[in-house]
């Protein structure tokens, strides 16, 4: 028989627009969850309307709401308040990144949803927390990053911090508060369990995830600075990227003493010259400077090839372009084609991480506005079809 999803039966409403509170939900779909985002009935979320356009269609949204049901519902009305608190009662998962006054105001800050609902996980996404002073001001990804300590140590020393090429910030809070969401319902069955209140900042999760950084002023009173390529704590002596003789970048990365070793060995420097740690950090420069002359007179092709033989861990810096060719993300089914009712069939991620025993996959793109307001108001809460025509003739939905 066959195994349902890991996450099917878990019932999540967002309230929650943009990225950061969207892709946690996505996330949960993506193993099963039923998942209700919330919408504005005239506009809808922003994140429809963000990106690249083919023939007039957004195609970001195409991904980032998969796999999810879209409601229409308007917040700022005593009924659609009203409606929203019986989505919280119906819900085990309530996702919400709006300002944290606008959710006290609505009735759907933590107090409100836990009254209503004991028993619910609220991940509540803010720009510095709820706890903190400025728990109301407004917050985005890119403020995040450059709070967390990763834009200082991005880019080269003698040049600018630098963003990375995607919403960093909002994403991994995104993947952070999934998990801590996940880890919270393995109590739910507990006799004891009384919900819980996830309270993210944009900043805390990559702040968390660089876990060198705090100890290392700590201890030296110095802050970790731009390195380039490589890093300013590295595991290994060689950490950059380089550009092949057929203009091919290529990083090269040792992490352990042997590591470092085969590219000595490559390169063909006297391996008694690079026994320990510390001899290899001695000499991390004329080792990056040997490995930048050889990669440049040979191609790609070869100085891959040749490194592989070595054990010396390489790769090529892949574009979109080179991940749609490679073998690898073929191999691991990772790119998938899913149906759309505006483009015919588009190409996106498969789900991550995979579960082989309770796999699940991509059964829709991102849904129309208020797709799903009759089966979700109508099949799951039960209104009465005078009722979702009374919401609809006075556009509360």
């Amino acid at each position: 028989m066959e195994k349902l999803p890991a996450l099917h039966g878990v019932k999540i409403v967002e309230f929650a627009h943009v990225i950061a509170g969207p892709l946690a939900g996505t996330l949960m779909a993506d193993l099963g969850a039923d998942v209700v985002h919330v919408e504005d009935p005239k506009h809808g979320d922003p994140g429809r309307h963000q990106g690249p356009t083919k023939d007039g269609v957004h195609l970001w949204w195409k991904v980032s709401a998969r796999n999810k049901r879209s409601v229409t519902l308007d917040l700022r009305s005593p009924k659609g308040q009203e409606v929203a608190r019986e989505l919280v009662e119906w819900a085990d998962v309530v996702i919400t990144n709006f300002r944290v006054d606008t959710l006290r105001k609505w009735g759907l800050d933590w107090d409100a949803v836990h009254a209503l609902n004991p028993r619910a996980v609220m991940l509540q996404i803010t720009g510095n927390g709820v706890t903190s002073s400025d728990y109301n001001a407004p917050g985005f990804g890119k403020v995040g990053e450059a709070r967390s300590g990763v834009v200082h140590v991005t880019g080269f020393p003698d040049g600018p911090p630098v963003h990375t090429g995607f919403s960093h910030a909002d994403t991994t809070t995104a993947l952070m508060g999934a998990f801590a969401v996940s880890a919270a319902l393995v109590r739910r069955d507990d006799p004891d369990f009384e919900g819980e209140w996830v309270d993210l900042a944009l900043f805390e999760t990559l702040f968390r995830l660089i876990e060198w950084q705090v100890i290392f002023y700590d201890q030296f009173g110095v802050a970790p600075g731009r390195a380039g390529n490589s890093l300013e704590v590295a595991p290994g002596a060689v950490v950059n990227t380089f550009l092949s003789a057929d203009d091919t970048w290529i990083t090269v990365t040792s992490a352990t003493p042997r590591s470092v070793r085969n590219i000595a060995e490559l390169l063909g420097e006297p391996l008694d010259d690079y026994q320990t740690a510390a001899q290899q950090n001695e000499r991390k420069d004329r080792l990056d400077s040997l490995l930048r002359e050889w990669i440049a007179a040979r191609p790609a092709d070869e100085c891959l090839r040749l490194m592989t033989d070595r054990e010396v861990v390489a790769s090529r810096i892949y574009s979109a372009a080179d991940i749609m060719e490679d073998k690898t993300y073929a191999e691991r089914e990772d790119i998938v084609s899913v149906p759309d009712p505006d483009l015919g069939s588009v190409r996106m991620q498969a789900v991550v991480p995979k579960l082989h025993q309770r796999p699940s996959d991509v059964w829709r793109v991102g849904p129309r506005l208020g797709e799903d307001n009759e089966l979700v108001y109508g099949e799951w809460l039960g209104f009465s079809a005078d009722r979702i025509f009374e919401l609809r003739s006075e556009q509360v939905i």
